[in-house]
């Protein structure tokens, strides 16, 4: 008797596990808010970890170092400022310190985080934004321009705003004839999906309001949906069967009229949210009430969506946050991480690919979204698209100084309560004003901050010559030091290869 040996798909995800952290690391006395929105409850960067919370009038949220652990002091200062529960926040993807909420009260707020968290309650924010007349659940910050922030209310309406002046940019008001379930962008910000309690799944152009596609029936139950642009322009939707049965499907907006794949879950009542990684192309799907979250790889081969593992715990989630990749412990090759929501706590899990070797895995960690963006938010409004701006993630991640930082900082009512923080990339020196020249700006980039102070304080007339002398040196010195880590990268692209062949019986 012969047996044959069946193929098994390549992946280097396929090994994936997942692991919560140790009690000790976890944040307890977090008192998660019990809204009935549909929503994630909790926002995390690299810096914060956001999480909405009971409030006894109105509606707040903690902000806290993404470093913090132990328990949370019931007297610990939160976002306040809100005057009815709080239903959606988000970190803007171009600064660490900026986050927006969305309320009932039909406003969403824009805050400034002071490095290091709060110290007091903030109730002042730096823009509000009122331009929908029923409470406010969605928020989406555009992935490549500057301060373009999208809002989806329950008046139906889609807003598109230039945070920096308060502007309403665009408004989308007879796209949807009902409420909108969800919204999101595409890879470089050309154009949203959405998903609406009417069943279909739309592509819109915001900035001329058309609808480019649309596929009514996408699931054909009644409890909420999402969806969400993959990388490559296809789109991931999750909901719910005519049996009730949860659904994941995948659909080319080329061609609406039957879904690519589909995958059936169970037949529980939570909303599934999906969390997308485009960088490993990978889906993370998280239920409210589940005690599971299931992750999912997407490719280009049948059957396009393939299933991973599974993380399961004894404690249901009320929500969880997903870590942007620029936060995630590469040393440990861990390629994702929650921040889940249990009723009176927030524990971290870890997402991680097994690997012997302890270099830089470039494989699992190809360039990644920086934190600068690609274009101010008048270019987008004027019809630029661009793709966001990579960076590497060798080594970890640190953000560089940005020169279009400030600009949502120099506006008069923009400016942080207690003023004059820089941004958080440029140490102790002062932001730039308005009236400054673009050659000052240059010189602050490229020279570090320390030394633009000591010689801003030296009372030098001659600073012209030294200033050029040391910015010589110090563009030899960088140039001299890229050359041997190129070097040295080639050194180590080349004894991987070698070890590898060894391993695979090769030499």
């Amino acid at each position: 008797m012969s047996f044959r040996r069946g193929v098994v798909r390549q992946s280097k995800f396929r090994h994936v596990f997942a692991q919560a952290w140790k009690a000790e690391h976890c944040i307890d006395d977090v008192r998660v808010s019990r809204v009935t929105w549909d929503t994630s409850l909790c926002a995390v960067n690299p810096k914060f970890i956001a999480v909405i919370i009971e409030a006894g009038g109105g509606g707040s949220f903690l902000v806290v170092p993404i470093s913090k652990s132990g328990r949370i002091d019931q007297s610990s200062p939160t976002v306040c400022g809100h005057a009815a529960p709080v239903l959606d926040i988000q970190w803007s993807p171009h600064d660490d310190n900026i986050i927006a909420s969305a309320s009932e009260d039909c406003t969403v707020k824009v805050w400034q985080i002071p490095d290091g968290g709060l110290t007091s309650p903030m109730t002042e924010a730096i823009v509000t934004l009122e331009g929908h007349s029923k409470r406010v659940g969605i928020l989406a910050w555009h992935p490549t321009a500057f301060n373009i922030l999208l809002t989806a209310g329950c008046d139906n309406v889609i807003c598109v705003w230039n945070v920096g002046t308060g502007e309403l940019v665009y408004q989308l008001s007879d796209s949807h004839p009902d409420m909108i379930y969800s919204v999101g962008w595409n890879k470089d910000g050309s154009a949203v999906c959405t998903v609406c309690k009417d069943k279909a799944l739309r592509v819109i152009d915001p900035r001329r309001g058309t609808v480019l596609k649309m596929k009514e029936k996408v699931h054909d139950g009644t409890r909420p949906m999402r969806a969400v642009f993959l990388s490559d322009g296809k789109i991931l939707t999750t909901g719910f069967s005519r049996m009730s049965e949860r659904q994941m499907a995948l659909w080319d907006p080329k061609d609406l009229s039957e879904p690519m794949a589909v995958q059936e879950m169970d037949t529980s009542n939570g909303v599934l949210l999906p969390f997308y990684d485009p960088d490993t192309n990978m889906v993370y799907l998280c239920g409210k009430g589940d005690c599971t979250i299931r992750y999912f790889e997407v490719t280009d081969e049948s059957p396009y969506v393939h299933f991973l593992s599974l993380y399961s715990s004894k404690e249901p989630q009320r929500g969880a946050g997903f870590l942007s990749k620029r936060g995630v412990d590469v040393n440990k090759c861990e390629i994702a991480r929650f921040y889940k929501l249990h009723e009176r706590k927030v524990e971290p899990i870890s997402m991680t690919v097994p690997r012997k070797s302890d270099l830089f895995q470039g494989d699992l960690y190809p360039d990644t979204a920086g934190s600068e963006p690609a274009l101010l938010a008048d270019e987008w409004i004027a019809g630029q698209d661009a793709p966001p701006l990579l960076v590497s993630l060798s080594g970890g991640y640190a953000a560089p100084p940005s020169k279009h930082r400030d600009i949502l900082r120099s506006k008069p009512k923009l400016v942080l309560q207690d003023s004059g923080t820089a941004p958080p990339s440029a140490g102790n020196a002062a932001a730039p004003t308005s009236t400054s020249c673009s050659a000052a700006k240059e010189t602050e980039e490229e020279v570090p901050q320390s030394r633009v102070a000591t010689r801003e304080t030296d009372g030098n007339t001659e600073r012209p010559k030294r200033e050029d002398d040391l910015l010589n040196e110090l563009l030899a010195e960088m140039k001299a030091l890229r050359a041997v880590v190129l070097a040295q990268s080639q050194r180590i692209e080349l004894l991987e290869r070698q070890l590898a062949r060894i391993e695979d019986g090769d030499v």
